[in-house]
């Protein structure tokens, strides 16, 4: 009943091919596989007390930690920020370059080259898996059996690195909770699947980004491309191809290098991910043959159908700078607010129950919670005065209004009881009005208002 509405997935067996994008390929990969196991090992001194990982997400402690930069809870919105970002960036860079963050930087791709790699040390090249596949016998058993064992391994360091994000990284191997080894099977087996079975599914089916890609391409976009003018006709290699036809000789390796199985010479198609890998095959065909490189090449599509000089790809171009514009603008906003975040944080809330109270001689007494969160790495010491009006007076529990004591990296609240005179409230018909609080030490102040009601 299925087989009406959906297509059987066709079996991929992408062959392994050496070029400049191969290894430019390889390169990158070894550069974010790095970066993503020893980020969390990075130190970084923030004082005593405070955790010395350069990248961390402390759950426990509700804070984001990278390098100097600390955002607390109240501080989401520079997530949103970095969100932002990242998103134009990979519009600015796709309107450029088209989907080579696909191509060579999405988790996706990188892992799943490293599972083929796996997938072709231990069973060998496209036509020996084939052939492998087709077979039921013990050499099939053992070698499909480590093969999965290293897919196996490569996933629970994956999970493991991904744990050490959001816990000392160091003396992570100490601390395996039940709740750690959750999250790390839950990655481990979220990577073991994706990037050992789903692969380019993935690339078609479920991300969003190859769908949506083409909004962001113009005629002067980057893309893979077939020299059509330059190939077709097709057909075999005779010895002297470019006499009777054109200079593709349908040898297919485009094709099986392809680790989305598409056929690049239709065109470019939502599948591709622009990795290069086809321009490779063609260019080592070429070189073989004895023909010019380039009839699978980086090209944009102006200069394809008119291939003269003031075509070629240019990054300097009304959308670029737009994009770029935005991307200034936003960076700029984020740094600015980096560079200026407050360390003090105040808030005032006001008791609801009861509201108000008189006291024996006619005054009413309001009381409230004062938050005081010190964002230093140093314990500090605070004053609390009331601003207006200046007949009001504050008495605290517990604590002493000239020696408000806050601990580095933590939030105290404080019950703060404010009177008012009866004198100043009969001059008040409204039964309500604004008192001001002002917190300060020896760096820093911060004002607060909070209502004060006495009706």
């Amino acid at each position: 009943m299925l087989g009406e509405y959906f297509a059987a997935r066709k079996r991929l067996y992408p062959q392994s091919v050496k070029g400049r994008f191969r290894r430019l390929k390889w390169i990158l990969n070894t550069v974010f596989l790095s970066i993503y196991l020893l980020s969390p090992l990075i130190r970084f001194d923030r004082g005593e007390g405070s955790p010395n990982q350069a990248i961390l997400i402390d759950l426990p402690g509700s804070k984001i930690y990278f390098f100097w930069i600390e955002i607390w809870p109240q501080e989401i919105y520079y997530l949103a920020g970095i969100l932002l970002i990242a998103a134009v960036i990979l519009f600015f860079v796709t309107s450029l370059f088209g989907r080579i963050w696909c191509g060579y930087a999405c988790f996706q791709t990188v892992w799943t080259d490293i599972f083929v790699a796996f997938e072709k040390l231990f069973q060998g090249d496209r036509n020996a898996r084939i052939i492998l596949d087709r077979k039921n016998n013990f050499e099939k058993f053992w070698r499909k059996t480590v093969t999965h064992f290293s897919w196996i391994i490569v996933s629970l360091i994956t999970g493991y690195g991904f744990a050490c994000y959001f816990n000392d990284a160091i003396s992570l191997h100490k601390n395996l909770t039940l709740n750690i080894w959750g999250w790390i099977l839950g990655i481990a087996a979220s990577t073991y699947i994706m990037a050992g079975f789903a692969r380019e599914q993935v690339c078609t089916y479920m991300c969003p980004y190859s769908r949506f890609q083409s909004a962001m391409f113009d005629k002067n976009t980057l893309i893979i491309s077939y020299d059509e003018k330059r190939g077709e006709p097709r057909g075999k290699w005779d010895g002297d191809v470019v006499k009777t036809q054109g200079h593709c000789i349908d040898c297919k390796q485009c094709v099986v290098v392809c680790p989305t199985g598409i056929d690049i010479r239709n065109g470019l198609q939502m599948e591709c991910i622009a990795c290069g890998l086809c321009v490779d095959a063609c260019d080592n065909v070429m070189e073989k043959i004895g023909l010019p490189k380039g009839l699978i090449r980086y090209d944009t599509m102006a200069h394809m159908l008119d291939p003269k000089p003031e075509k070629k790809f240019k990054i300097l171009k009304p959308r670029s700078i737009y994009y770029a514009t935005i991307l200034t603008l936003v960076c700029g906003i984020m740094i600015r607010s980096l560079l200026y975040k407050p360390t003090l944080e105040v808030s005032a809330i006001p008791d609801r129950d009861p509201i108000f109270v008189r006291l024996s001689d006619g005054s009413i007494r309001n009381g409230y919670s004062i938050k005081i969160v010190n964002k230093t790495h140093e314990r500090k010491t605070f004053a609390l005065k009331i601003l207006h009006p200046a007949e009001a007076s504050a008495k605290i529990v517990n604590a002493d209004l000239e020696n408000l004591v806050v601990d580095h990296d933590e939030a105290v609240t404080f019950k703060v009881f404010v009177t008012l005179p009866k004198s100043f409230l009969d001059q008040n018909e409204e039964g309500r009005g604004l008192v001001e609080f002002i917190i300060t030490d020896d760096v820093e102040e911060k004002k607060v208002q909070a209502v004060f009601i006495s009706k």
